[in-house]
């Protein structure tokens, strides 16, 4: 087999990673050898389980060195309406992830994508991910500010198995601990470790909690556990029929709901109810 000196490059940057999986420096030096093929502008590593804040293993650095008060907005709240973080939840398993795998049918007409994704992410994301067990799964999002390609879609999933192998020989390393930010040491690395609170993961609310706060300070009545979930359903991007199928319900039925909520929380559209989700989340605690 001949190799060229492109391919001679790429097994020294594996070889890199590899001499890396118990040392602070394995993320960055992952996302490395990644960039070498397929261009993207921002990386985190995180641990999902259901009911519970993501937990971040690392991040890559804002450009000025400041905390990104958008993705602390998104460990204290946001994640919940992730399709990411959803899919992984409900149905955890290994692999290579696209936004188009997991998108709801009307995600790009929410006020998360408006407000969040399309402001942070931009463009697209993909995900390696690892399933630690039943309930957690072991996360590597790739953020860009274009749509990526056929060709990076490709070499990406080609990537999948050493990337994902690699990721569960870097899990004995992970400590899931409340860290710092990002910051770079004496040799100019990146020093990996998740933003502030980042491992307050189990005690942060739940959106049921949230929106029970929500109608308790406005005097409204408070939501049925399935008006939460529609709610929840409506904010994360799936359309009325979407709904009724997932939760096996008539359509109808939905709508009633739908009506129900808005009604005993005094509202008139989805982006005043992404406003009191958000308002008794991040900004409004």
């Amino acid at each position: 087999m001949e190799l060229e000196w492109r391919d001679l490059a790429f097994h020294r940057e594996i070889g890199a990673v590899i001499e890396a999986l118990d040392s602070t420096q394995f993320w960055t030096r992952l996302t490395r050898a990644l960039e070498r093929y397929v261009p993207f502008d921002n990386w985190v590593a995180l641990r999902f389980a259901p009911d519970e804040a993501p937990l971040v293993c690392a991040e890559s650095p804002t450009p000025d060195g400041t905390v990104d008060a958008m993705f602390q907005d998104y460990l204290a709240a946001l994640y919940q309406l992730d399709p990411f973080y959803i899919d992984a939840c409900e149905r955890p398993a290994s692999g290579f992830v696209t936004l188009a795998d997991v998108a709801p049918d009307n995600f790009t007409m929410t006020s998360y994508y408006q407000r969040y994704f399309k402001k942070n992410i931009v463009g697209d994301e993909v995900h390696f991910n690892y399933a630690i067990d039943a309930r957690h799964t072991l996360a590597f999002s790739l953020g860009a500010t274009h749509r990526y390609g056929e060709r990076d879609l490709a070499v990406l999933a080609l990537c999948a198995p050493w990337v994902i192998a690699l990721m569960r020989q870097r899990l004995p390393h992970e400590t899931f601990e409340a860290s710092h930010a990002p910051g770079i040491d004496d040799a100019g690395e990146t020093i990996e470790g998740g933003a502030p609170g980042a491992g307050a993961g189990v005690d942060a609310p739940t959106y049921a909690e949230r929106f029970a706060q929500v109608a308790q300070a406005g005097g409204h009545t408070p939501l049925t556990a399935r008006e939460v979930e529609v709610a929840m359903l409506t904010l994360s991007g799936f359309s009325t029929r979407a709904i009724a199928e997932k939760l096996s319900i008539s359509f109808e039925t939905v709508r009633a709901h739908k009506k129900h909520i808005y009604t005993k929380l005094n509202i008139n559209s989805q982006s005043e109810l992404f406003a009191l989700f958000y308002e008794a989340g991040p900004r409004g605690a």
